[in-house]
């Protein structure tokens, strides 16, 4: 696997998201092109629970996110974004994180994103989920970012950064450890396969707006695959098909909170 950043249909893209402003490498423009992702695009799983694995391949990503009325989660959020980001002329380094919320020896399984704009670097992520950033954050000892209701802070522990959403430490990682496409495909293998993965088990949807976090526990109560079809189309912007929503079902009773 390589980055394939050729692949990108960058106007297509855009579109989706809704953007149509300036495309030069600005703070401006990585804040904008940031929110409409994280606000046009869902995170979810749905792959995964359905045991299909998850494709890093950038015209997989393409197809699924961009023109095929899918969400995905971290890997395949930041890895699109990246090359969205790439083909605009900004210049970021991939890594790879470790999810704390209340624990400290998870593997690398987070994927994030550091990036170079108007003469700063900036920690961005449009692939958490949870109360992941919506806007990049400077990236800075202290450093702290507002939107909406939801207040960001990333700080040093020891040689990791770790971002902070209110009290809670969402995840760490070490910004000199450098990460190759096949470190990305075995983290994503993982977490799309391991039977002790929760993304195989549980399924994962949320949809961010400008003041609200919609999750798949908000939909109201679903008995048939179609009322989950819809559900899912018209509150998460996520469309599936009948048959996948029947497999879906069943695993509604138990969902924690997107984490990745």
């Amino acid at each position: 696997m390589t980055w394939n950043i050729e692949k990108l249909d960058l106007d297509t893209y855009l579109a989706h998201v809704g953007y149509d402003g300036p495309r030069d490498p600005t703070a401006e423009t990585l804040r904008a092109v940031h929110r409409a992702h994280v606000l046009a695009i869902p995170f979810e799983n749905l792959d995964a629970v359905l045991g299909r694995g998850i494709s890093l391949d950038l015209g997989s990503l393409q197809d699924k996110m961009v023109t095929g009325g899918r969400g995905g989660y971290c890997h395949e959020h930041n890895l699109l974004f990246a090359a969205v980001l790439e083909r605009l002329g900004f210049p970021l380094t991939r890594h790879l994180a470790r999810i704390r919320l209340g624990r400290r020896h998870l593997p690398r399984s987070h994927a994030t994103l550091t990036v170079e704009a108007s003469g700063t670097r900036w920690l961005a992520d449009v692939g958490f989920g949870g109360d992941g950033l919506v806007e990049p954050l400077p990236f800075a000892d202290g450093a702290t970012a507002e939107v909406g209701p939801w207040r960001w802070r990333l700080g040093r522990d020891d040689d990791f950064w770790v971002l902070h959403h209110g009290d809670v430490e969402l995840y760490a990682f070490r910004e000199d450890e450098p990460h190759y496409p096949s470190d990305f495909e075995v983290a994503n293998y993982y977490v799309a396969t391991n039977p002790h993965s929760p993304f195989v088990h549980h399924v994962l949807a949320q949809r961010t707006t400008a003041d609200a976090r919609i999750r798949v526990e908000d939909l109201p109560p679903a008995s048939t695959a179609r009322e989950l079809a819809a559900a899912l189309r018209d509150r998460l912007g996520i469309d599936i098909v009948e048959s996948d929503a029947a497999q879906l079902l069943p695993r509604l009773a138990s969902r924690p909170a997107a984490d990745s």
